[in-house]
């Protein structure tokens, strides 16, 4: 129905940056928010951030200053750029999505499979 992949991970020094890309095909009508998720080794998947169809972003407050998530919906992409990069940054990264009928309730959510960001020296 919905595809999300993600791609620009990798390995960085800390201080680095890295820019990520999640690109949604498929059934793409009704997608309302997307956003970042990420899962470091040992821990629960915690939100990084999100932004919905009209451009309104909120971060996780160890993330804000340091990343920017930006839309096209044209490009049905969505972009997570991440400054300052921090060892604790280190995670698998996954791009979701909301798929909402016409009052705003959520119909299906969807996954990215995923992209590994490291940050070490």
């Amino acid at each position: 129905q919905v595809q999300l992949v993600e791609s620009g991970g990798g390995l960085v020094q800390p201080g680095g940056s890295l820019r990520l890309s999640c690109g949604a095909s498929g059934s793409i009508s009704r997608i309302n928010n997307m956003g970042w998720y990420r899962q470091a080794v040992g821990k629960e998947r915690e939100l990084v951030a999100t932004i919905t169809s009209g451009g309104s972003t909120n971060y996780a407050d160890s993330v804000k200053g340091r990343f920017t998530i930006s839309r096209d919906n044209a490009k049905n992409t969505v972009y997570l750029q991440m400054n300052s990069l921090k060892p604790e940054d280190t995670a698998v990264y996954y791009c979701n999505a909301d798929r909402r009928d016409t009052i705003g309730s959520i119909l299906d959510y969807y996954w990215g499979q995923g992209t590994q960001v490291t940050v070490s020296s």
